[in-house]
């Protein structure tokens, strides 16, 4: 037993949604005989808190208590068992799963600081991330999360992020984002949540980032879309991006 952090489920605020019992990858949350979300096992808690931003009551909260530690090899074998080995995929790996990929990194890089078919070892002075949230998915994010309050947000097409090398410094950067994919997803309910994010944050600004492919003009317009429903007043900027990763057209 350690002191870490860990999910805490105020009972008198959960409604018995259910929606922080499939936000968790790990099936650490289900609802008890009372209809009320629990925690199952401390062991299955990351203490990520993907599931806070699906809370419609705020009921959810990550604390530091003492519990016994995450164990990502007991949290995929429940969810192999509860939801099929598809489901455990997404798991998120534990201490021992990074120290076993950190160790088939140095592995595999070479003396030189070289990986195996020539690929650069990652350097300690690599830009750092600029994601300031979490979840990112337009289905898993929760349109009255707080950190939307005022913010400037991002909606990004899944694939921009993979094109354009600064990425986060050029678009991200003080922002909160959400990502879609308007040709993979099921977008039937984008348009509505969108809406209720728009009309309940006092956004300051929203920037809709899209690629030069077909596919990609169908996010523009669900967003477009829902700034119409929302009745708010806040215009779109648009930034797309080419195959190559360059900016070829930004309002």
């Amino acid at each position: 037993m350690s002191t870490r952090k860990i999910i805490e489920i105020d009972r008198d605020l959960c409604d018995g949604c259910g929606l922080c019992t499939t936000a968790c990858a790990e099936g650490a949350l289900e609802l008890d005989e009372e209809g009320k979300a629990v925690l199952a096992r401390d062991i299955y808690c990351d203490g990520m808190g993907a599931c806070l931003s699906v809370c419609p009551t705020g009921a959810l909260a990550i604390v530091e208590r003492e519990g016994a530690e995450y164990d990502a090899e007991t949290a995929r074998d429940h969810v192999t068992r509860t939801r099929g080995g598809e489901a455990a995929a997404a798991v998120h790996a534990g201490p021992s799963d990074q120290a076993a990929g950190d160790a088939e990194d140095r592995a595999a890089a070479g003396a030189d600081g070289r990986a195996v078919g020539g690929v650069e070892e990652r350097a300690a002075g690599d830009a750092s991330s600029e994601l300031k949230q979490w979840p990112i998915q337009l289905h898993l994010v929760g349109p009255r999360a707080p950190y939307f309050k005022g913010a400037d947000l991002l909606i990004a097409a899944d694939c921009t992020a993979f094109t354009r090398g600064s990425f986060h410094a050029d678009l991200l950067r003080g922002r909160k984002m959400a990502i879609a994919c308007p040709k993979l997803d099921d977008v039937g309910p984008y348009v509505e949540k969108l809406a209720e994010l728009i009309r309940a944050n006092d956004l300051k600004s929203l920037t809709v980032a899209v690629m030069t492919v077909p596919c990609c003009g169908g996010l523009l317009r669900l967003v477009e879309r829902a700034v119409a429903l929302s009745g708010v007043d806040i215009p779109v900027n648009t930034v797309v991006i080419d195959l190559d990763g360059r900016i070829v057209a930004k309002t």
